[in-house]
């Protein structure tokens, strides 16, 4: 027996069985491996060797439980543009914890691993273009620093799943720091008992916030911290022009990381109110709303603990609210400090925010590109536009007045602008030609995605922009 590395354990597995169904496999016909992420492999503490076997296959194809492992499907509900429902892992099976060499727990999840309890119809399935999207991008958000889940492996199935033609199965194997979600604490609350609410408040805590253990008031020290995470996660979206697109609350985590990578894209154009998702007519996770949104998904969550943070419900309640009011001034406050760093501004003043939303303005009445503009500025190229020249001459004069040279300054705005992101075209182009079996474009692509930063000639025609449509660019929910 070829051994993987794994190491697992099931910490998950030992909550109340309200919040999980154990799980058999759903074994696939003739699995084949598309890609691996040696990098991830590698920081997990896997053999490298071993996950190109035969073994590791049928592991990741879920035809086979790892030994260690404990399969099960996790119980969660959400609100799904605002409408409430009890959901659920329908197409994912956790397959455990794996602890790594330096103590850090992971989760090891298959995606599209076939129908749970919890799959409403649907057959529990994922095709291949949709687990490669999940890939490329998770993987271009951790290289841009963003807290993310992870993919690890993609394997095709062998067998054909009809949406609305038929297309190639497949399974993606994701990494995630947990699948606790806002939604698994709605769950917990509308449907569980209180001492069922309580384990799952004071697991997360364990796994997350270990600090808290022996605090006083831990869970509304625990909104807290939540509160805290995703004002820095939603700032590093923003910063970066990324739309999620669905951030329903069963797509918020407790950890803070970005996860479910359905109908997601980076914008390209400046307008804030971008939406690429094809379901989205509303327009209610626009890039100009997501922090609302994420405001929103947090007061489901604090709602969730009211019974944990006091047990006089009027007092549980303002302090909540009192908790809650500071999201919006850690999301600026992160947003600010970011923006800052975007324009190469190592002290502060208070009319940053009027030079920053300047720009802004004027990107939107031009219709410039978000990425290329802060691109071209660290670049120290100027727009040939009167209303640029003007701002850029006050953007000039107030990197003046900072003491430190040009060449920390040009440092710091290459650290912060990222030269390249995915840019929807290339994806589709990547994911087009991987579904007719040609994994060149997307290889060479997650290659240059690995390093946004680089600045290198190799990234200059991924830096390019598509060329003019009438038609707008639409995501699909990846199922």
């Amino acid at each position: 027996m070829i051994n993987i590395g794994w190491r697992f354990d099931n910490s998950y597995a030992r909550l109340p069985h309200t919040f999980f169904a154990a799980m058999a496999l759903n074994p696939v016909e003739e699995p084949k491996l598309v890609i691996v992420n040696e990098q991830l492999a590698s920081t997990l503490g896997l053999n490298l060797t071993a996950l190109h076997s035969e073994e590791a296959l049928q592991e990741f194809a879920g035809n086979k439980s790892p030994i260690g492992s404990s399969p099960l499907a996790q119980a969660y509900a959400g609100h799904q543009f605002g409408h409430f429902n009890m959901l659920g892992d329908g197409r994912a099976i956790l397959l455990g914890e794996h602890i790594t060499a330096e103590n850090e727990r992971v989760d090891i999840q298959l995606k599209g691993a076939g129908r749970t309890p919890f799959s409403r119809g649907g057959d529990g399935r994922a095709a291949l273009g949709p687990m490669l999207r999940e890939y490329m991008i998770s993987e271009a958000m951790y290289a841009l620093g963003i807290p993310t889940t992870r993919s690890l492996a993609v394997v095709t199935t062998g067998e054909k799943i009809m949406r609305e033609q038929a297309l190639q199965g497949a399974i993606l194997t994701r990494i995630a720091k947990s699948h606790l979600r806002v939604g698994t604490f709605q769950y917990a609350a509308r449907w569980g008992t209180g001492e069922e609410l309580k384990a799952l408040a004071d697991y997360a805590i364990e796994r997350h916030f270990p600090a808290l253990q022996h605090e006083e008031q831990c869970y509304m020290k625990l909104l807290e911290g939540v509160i805290e995470r995703q004002a820095e996660l939603l700032a590093k979206w923003q910063l970066v022009g990324f739309i999620h697109g669905v951030m329903n609350t069963d797509n918020m985590t407790i950890s803070g990381e970005t996860i479910d990578y359905g109908p997601c894209a980076f914008m390209d154009k400046y307008d804030p109110q971008t939406v690429f998702s094809s379901i989205d007519t509303q327009g209610r996770y626009a890039y100009q709303n997501q922090p609302n949104m994420a405001f929103w998904n947090l007061a489901r969550f604090a709602e969730s603990l009211l019974s944990l943070i006091h047990p006089d419900s009027e007092q549980a309640v303002e302090m909540a609210q009192r908790a809650l009011r500071q999201f919006p001034k850690l999301y600026e406050a992160n947003w600010l400090a970011g923006m800052r760093l975007k324009l190469g501004f190592i002290t502060e003043e208070p009319q940053d925010i009027e030079l920053i939303d300047e720009l802004l303005q004027w990107m939107q009445a031009n219709e410039a590109d978000y990425t290329n503009t802060f691109r071209a500025l660290t670049l120290g190229q100027v727009e040939e536009n009167e209303a640029f020249k003007q701002w850029s001459s006050r953007w000039q004069e107030r990197l003046q007045r900072q003491a430190q040279p040009l060449e920390l300054v040009q440092q710091t705005m290459r650290q912060h602008n990222p030269a390249i992101i995915a840019r929807n075209h290339r994806v589709e182009e990547a994911l087009s030609a991987a579904e007719q079996g040609d994994l060149l474009p997307f290889q060479q692509l997650l290659k240059v995605l690995a390093q946004p930063f680089a600045y290198t000639d190799e990234q200059e025609r991924y830096a390019t922009l598509p060329p003019a449509s009438s038609c707008t660019y639409k995501t699909f929910c990846g199922t």
